[in-house]
Formats: structure tokens, C-alpha cells, sequence
């Protein structure tokens, strides 16, 4: 009895992932985003990251400007999938550091063996743990590297992996535009029951540019990535832009093509000395529902 217990637990879990991509690989936590200001902004983290979620997209992009960055987000997302984040960057001799932990649950899973009443429930939960530095080769190119530790916990059976990032970044490849590249969660789980989870490698590549109005005292902010899966057959070109007024209020939204439940993102971000609050909603098809992030950043 179990034993089919658990394989109908599995596909429950695995089924979870067709509201990202077609299912060619397993722990979809990792395609969800990190930080309410990069879901916005069509997930392109790669590009747009310029704080302590790099590490979760781009370790080239970790900044070594000396400061000290804390950022917490919950996410709220659809299918009883929740996730809470904390980041932390900071410098060693003069290297750029960041630590990250993702936590991710998907609560009241249902197992059933027959047709009618439900037997029980159970909870799946996730969780990555991420450290990353950056080096800069000159004072326009860098380059970075993250590693991450993955476990999942799956109905009475678990399992544990490793993975690791890779990132680069060209700022200024000509006046206010820049490259970023990205490859991620390259590694290996161990098995869960009798397979081994396949992780969800993904190779990010895009143009970000940014204009200034200084009359009007707005900053525009502009990218497009090219996004594949390496274990999946479909391509990804998400857009984005970020329009903040006067270093305070920002109004940020994205398109991300190739999803079969989403398309559009958007959000909101505040910026008061020190602090910053950003939240993002991404709305599903299919009467699915909107997922909802909220992240706030403080700056020692």
C-alpha cells in the first residue's frame, strides 16, 4: 500500500509543473523566481538583478560596493505553493559574498488509492541553500560562481543534491547597455525511492538598457532575455521594464512567452532610505488564480 501511496504522491508533485513549462525535469521551485522587484520584471533576474537576489540568478551581478544587504521574501503562489527566502551579502577581502537559503512548501497534497474520499493529506517541501561570490576581470566585464545544496522531502522518502552557477556580466558594451549571461543548477540529487530527481539546468542570456529623464526625474530600465530549459523542448523570451520616479516609487512589468498558464507580470516597489519594499503579482490563466510576492531589502 505504500508503495503506491507514494507513486501517486509523486505524480501529484510532478504535476505541479505544467504552470511553468512542460515537465522535463523535477524541482520547479527553482523556476518560480527569487524576489518580489525580478518576478515583476518577467522573472529576468539575470539581467535586472543588482542586489543580493543575483545570487539566485547571476552571481556576476553580486556588486562589491562594500554594503551589507539583507532581503527576506514570502511567495505566495498558486497550488498551495509557498515560499520563504532570505539573502544575505556582504564582503570578504574585498569579494563580493552572498548567502541564500529558499524554502518551499506545497501544503495539503491529497492521497487517494481509490476513487472517493480522501485517505489523507501530506505536505512536499523543498529547499535550497546557495552561496555565491563574483570577481571582476576588468572594470567592465565580471564573471561569478554559486553553489547550492537542494533537498526535497516528498510524502515519507527524501533526497539531497548539489548544483552550481555560473555567470557573467559586460556592463556598458556600448553607452547604457549591458550583457548578461547565466547558466544554473548544473549537478546531480540523489535518488528519491528508486530515480533520481532531474534538476531543472537553465541557461539565461539578454541585453538590459537603461535611460535617464533627468528632467522629469525618472529612470526607465529595459531588458529582454532569451530563457531555455535545458531539459525541456520550448524556448523563453520574457520582457521587461521598470520605470522608477525620483530614486522612490518604481512600477515595473514583464511579458514572459512560451508558458502555457501565464504570459504577463507586474508590480510595485518603494524605496525609503534604507529600505526597500517591492511586491509582484503574476496572474494565471485557466482561472488558476495570481501568485503574490512581497520582499523587503535593508541596506547597513
Amino acid at each position: 500500500m505504500k508503495k503506491y501511496l507514494f507513486l501517486l504522491a509523486v505524480i501529484l508533485i510532478s504535476n505541479f509543473s505544467f504552470t511553468q513549462s512542460t515537465v522535463g525535469s523535477g524541482l520547479s521551485f527553482l523556476k518560480l523566481g527569487f524576489g518580489a522587484r525580478n518576478i515583476a520584471l518577467a522573472d529576468n533576474g539575470n539581467t535586472m538583478s543588482n542586489d543580493v537576489s543575483a545570487i539566485f540568478y547571476n552571481p556576476a551581478r553580486l556588486q562589491n560596493d562594500g554594503k551589507v544587504e539583507l532581503l527576506l521574501m514570502h511567495n505566495e503562489w498558486i497550488q498551495d505553493v509557498r515560499s520563504e527566502l532570505i539573502g544575505v551579502k556582504f564582503s570578504i577581502m574585498n569579494f563580493p559574498v552572498a548567502i541564500g537559503v529558499n524554502s518551499t512548501s506545497i501544503s495539503d497534497i491529497e492521497v487517494r488509492t481509490r476513487p472517493g474520499e480522501v485517505e489523507s493529506k501530506f505536505k512536499a517541501q523543498y529547499l535550497a541553500a546557495t552561496i555565491a561570490t563574483s570577481i571582476a576581470i576588468n572594470e567592465n566585464i565580471s564573471v561569478g560562481v554559486g553553489f547550492k545544496y537542494l533537498y526535497e522531502d516528498i510524502f515519507y522518502e527524501d533526497a539531497s543534491g548539489y548544483a552550481v552557477d555560473f555567470g557573467a556580466y559586460y556592463e556598458s558594451v556600448i553607452e547604457n547597455l549591458s550583457l548578461a549571461l547565466a547558466i544554473k543548477n548544473l549537478g546531480t540529487m540523489n535518488q528519491l525511492k528508486n530515480q533520481a530527481t532531474k534538476l531543472p539546468s537553465d541557461l539565461r542570456f539578454g541585453p538590459v538598457y537603461s535611460f535617464n529623464f533627468e528632467d522629469l526625474k525618472l529612470e526607465v530600465i529595459s531588458s529582454l532575455e532569451f530563457q531555455k530549459y535545458l531539459n525541456e523542448d520550448e524556448n523563453h523570451f520574457n520582457f521587461a521594464s521598470e520605470i522608477v520616479y525620483n530614486n522612490l516609487l518604481a512600477f515595473r512589468i514583464g511579458y514572459m512567452s512560451g508558458y502555457e498558464a501565464r504570459n504577463i507580470t507586474t508590480g510595485l516597489g518603494v524605496n525609503w532610505k534604507n529600505l526597500s519594499f517591492d511586491y509582484a503579482m503574476t496572474p494565471f490563466l485557466y482561472q488558476l488564480g495570481s501568485g503574490h510576492s512581497f520582499s523587503l531589502k535593508i541596506v547597513f
